[in-house]
């Protein structure tokens, strides 16, 4: 039995293999030119026989990592991975220039390659390319991982993600499904006329959301700026200024826990409408989502643990104060009562509430009993002005706000509200904030002068809202952590 080498030993023999390559001069070559992809050529070709394939004698130049290998004395199989799948070729002693097939059974799973021929299709019919030209693009130096187990350990897979996409096609799935789902957003806000923009990343005042914020130093300017929770407050001044229909789709950054909900940065979907408010965001949210799912899932019903969601039908619409009452079997006048606020969040161990708000004490309740077993599509409304300190007042209760939030699947989805336009208003909201800053409250936003001054030239009524994409993905694609559609998701340094 052949001793199975170490991980060392491997990357020192395919390092000798680099070098004598690099004594022929042929190592990292950049002339090939692929004109083929792997999905292409299979459509291409379904439903033809190996006869008709053969009349049409296609010559092909394909290129990509060598995932499998069969050799087999003067004629061997190769399986190559491509940005769309995988391909095979047929690879012979007596049809390649003189020297390559010798190179060939040098070369190693992992290795990129380019291959010139034409197809054909195998007695098992699978589509094949018969190499008449084969060449090293790039030698790889390490292996990957075994092929039967893949990528498997999860912290791996975070940290090394260019390694789970080669091997596990489920993650590549999802990330390709995050580019459509994000492309398909955008098509849609198009559709609908509203403008795409950039705002600002770095912000000289906090605002635009309750978060605690990263800051950093500008050494030009000598002032310390924070990057941005949330545009909210920009975008909002490209209202004032004329552009009625707004979008964004970027980055925020949040000082907070990881989770498999949180992390650091993530991306957000932020849009504005003027004259509109947020029942009409309500409205547009329930056609974008059929529109979406429709698109890039061919269907508006979506699978997710265990459970159908139907994004065809209308959203479930409950108050906040309604949601609270039900789970606790008390009537909504009992949450007007801060005694039994106090108890009841103290009976639930929530901690630090002492001094909290009464619409704070109903939403700490929301989010404890009510949030996490919300899972067909929700909209919660009704909130409390003092946690939604950029809301419009409802002109039905002065202590509620114009406001929803989307759960689905548990999670929060969305967030939403008619706009607060009162410059005066939106003043004493700011210093409402500013003292709840000075009690301790790190999360608490700033007074934004220039904003107020905004509005002092006038907001037209007008309704936004907020929609993670990260969850959003999640939520679609079955995902069950946020690090599984992220890219590079934020990682505690090893060692």
């Amino acid at each position: 039995m052949t001793e199975k080498l170490s991980e060392n030993e491997l990357i020192q023999q395919r390092r000798s293999k680099l070098e004598e390559m690099r004594n022929k001069g042929i190592a990292y070559p950049n002339s090939f030119r692929r004109d083929s992809l792997s999905a292409d050529l299979q459509q291409e070709c379904e439903g033809l026989s190996k006869e008709e394939l053969e009349e049409k004698s296609i010559e092909v130049s394909i290129a990509g990592r060598v995932m499998l290998q069969r050799i087999m004395g003067k004629a061997s199989f190769m399986t190559l991975q491509d940005m769309k799948g995988q391909i095979q070729a047929y690879i012979r002693s007596n049809d390649l220039p003189e020297g390559q097939y010798a190179d060939f059974k040098t070369w190693d799973l992992g290795d990129i390659v380019g291959i010139r021929g034409k197809l054909f299709i195998t007695k098992t019919g699978e589509l094949t390319v018969h190499a008449d030209s084969i060449e090293m693009l790039t030698k790889s130096l390490r292996p990957l991982p075994e092929k039967h187990l893949g990528l498997v350990d999860t912290e791996q897979r975070y940290r090394k993600r260019y390694l789970d996409l080669i091997t596990n096609p489920e993650s590549l799935e999802v990330f390709k499904k995050r580019s459509q789902i994000i492309s398909s957003i955008r098509d849609f806000f198009t559709k609908h006329e509203y403008l795409e923009v950039e705002t600002p990343m770095m912000h000289s005042v906090l605002g635009g959301a309750a978060a605690k914020p990263f800051t950093t130093h500008h050494n030009a300017l000598d002032m310390d700026l924070y990057l941005r929770i949330a545009p909210e407050l920009y975008l909002k001044r490209l209202v004032v200024g004329g552009l009625e229909r707004v979008f964004e789709i970027n980055r925020n950054f949040r000082n907070e826990g990881l989770s498999t909900k949180h992390n650091p940065e993530f991306t957000m979907l932020e849009y504005y409408s003027a004259y509109a408010d947020f029942n009409d965001q309500m409205n547009f949210i329930e056609k974008l989502f059929n529109d979406l799912t429709a698109e890039v899932f061919g269907s508006s019903v979506i699978e997710h643990n265990g459970q159908s969601l139907d994004f065809s039908k209308p959203f479930t619409r409950v108050t906040l104060k309604e949601a609270v009452s039900q789970k606790l079997s008390v009537d909504s006048s009992s949450l007007e009562d801060r005694s039994f606020l106090l108890e009841t969040t103290k009976k639930l161990k929530i901690d630090n509430v002492d001094n909290l708000s009464d619409g704070k004490l109903l939403f700490e309740l929301f989010e404890e009993l009510v949030e996490g077993n919300l899972i067909e599509p929700t909209f919660i409304t009704g909130y409390p002005k003092d946690v939604s300190p950029l809301s419009r007042s409802s002109d039905n209760n002065p202590l509620e706000v114009d406001r929803f939030e989307l759960f689905i699947g548990g999670k929060e989805i969305a967030n939403g509200f008619s706009e607060l336009n009162d410059p005066e208003d939106q003043a004493e909201r700011f210093h409402e904030q500013v003292n709840q800053k000075s009690a301790g409250d790190e999360e608490a936003m700033e007074f934004d002068a220039d904003y107020v001054e905004a509005l002092e030239y006038g907001l037209p009524p007008c309704a936004g809202v907020g929609i993670g994409i990260d969850r959003l993905v999640m939520l679609l694609t079955g995902a069950q952590s946020i690090r599984d559609v992220l890219l590079f998701p934020q990682m505690k340094p090893k060692g």
